[in-house]
């Protein structure tokens, strides 16, 4: 079955969009068969959980932290992490970059944008990422590169409402991409899009979607 729906979303995406299979909650067992189905970036929101994942599973797997992360458990997922997504603060981005010093590493991250209207998502204002980009802290960090942006749209049934969340992060990307990252190539990645709107994520120019219950089932 999981075979089957990686094929099916696969087949759905364009080629240039990256595929995060979300394995969170799920078993080594029912990871290990998307492994073997092809499927190479997984996406897990607790860092004790992911650790653990990383261990027991292929070392060519690219594990993305797509959850909100707390700067006292980097240091536990800095040797191995590919991407981190959810960057909401300065105190964050420094961590990050700390850690991934002491493991002779630079690893990627997006920063994450608050563009839903529910108040309990996590996220930066346009301002807030300005800042951070602007201050002279970051721009003494060489252990992080900045990837790209995330975002969750509002869940909800109001098409045109996510359509236009999806827009304002694209258009974030654009501008922080003109003026900060012009001749950046590794800032590249709009992460937006999940189970029940990432059709319309790739439509309004996600580069990346995290797709958990399409693949995996329902918890």
């Amino acid at each position: 079955m999981i075979k089957e729906r990686l094929s099916e979303i696969r087949e759905a995406i364009p080629s240039h969009v990256t595929l995060v299979a979300v394995s969170k909650t799920k078993p080594v067992s029912i990871i290990q068969e998307a492994y073997d189905a092809g499927q190479r970036v997984f996406g897990e929101n607790k860092v004790q959980e992911l650790t653990e994942k990383y261990e027991q599973l292929p070392k060519d797997i690219e594990w993305h932290m797509i959850g909100h992360l707390q700067t006292n458990k980097v240091k536990y997922i800095a040797p191995f992490v590919s991407l981190v997504h959810a960057v909401d603060s300065l105190k964050l981005l420094k961590e990050v970059n700390k850690q991934a010093k002491k493991n002779n590493r630079t690893i990627d991250c997006l920063l994450q944008f608050h563009i839903a209207s529910e108040d309990s998502k996590f996220g930066l204002s346009f301002e807030e990422a300005r800042d951070i980009l602007e201050s002279g802290l970051f721009l003494e960090m060489y252990n992080i590169s900045i990837a790209g942006v995330m975002g969750m749209a509002t869940f909800t049934s109001d098409e045109s409402q996510i359509r236009d969340e999806f827009r304002t992060l694209e258009n974030y990307f654009n501008v922080l991409k003109s003026h900060y990252f012009k001749f950046n190539d590794s800032f590249r990645h709009i992460s937006m899009g999940m189970s029940g709107d990432y059709g319309i994520a790739i439509e309004e120019g996600s580069t990346m979607v995290r797709i958990g219950s399409s693949i995996f089932g329902s918890r």
